[in-house]
């Protein structure tokens, strides 16, 4: 219990600064004319990453090794659903650079 107390209260610490940078990263996309689907599908992510990291290491802190890499395997299958439209749409850009 303590180790999730002491990561939430960190994590809580820290809400301010990671508001900053996101609405950095929006105002980026927006002055680039970046589709905003894309920065928040990546921003999406990278916050699953650091979910499921954190849970997989209050899991391996608990002993329950097999349960992590569980975790470790389900936030990787959500990534990789997640990032999927997004390659589909590189992979389509770089077939319309290519000639032929």
């Amino acid at each position: 219990m303590l180790v999730v107390f002491t990561g939430c209260m960190i994590f809580l610490f820290l809400v301010d600064k990671i508001y900053l940078i996101v609405s950095m990263v929006e105002k980026l996309a927006a002055d680039a004319k970046i589709n905003i689907v894309y920065v928040e599908t990546i921003l999406k992510i990278i916050g699953i990453a650091y979910i499921a990291e954190f849970a997989a290491q209050i899991t391996k802190d608990a002993g329950q090794g097999a349960i992590a890499s569980k975790i470790e395997l389900g936030g990787k299958v959500l990534i990789l659903a997640m990032a999927v439209p997004i390659l589909t749409v590189l992979i389509e850009t770089i077939i319309k650079l290519v000639p032929g």
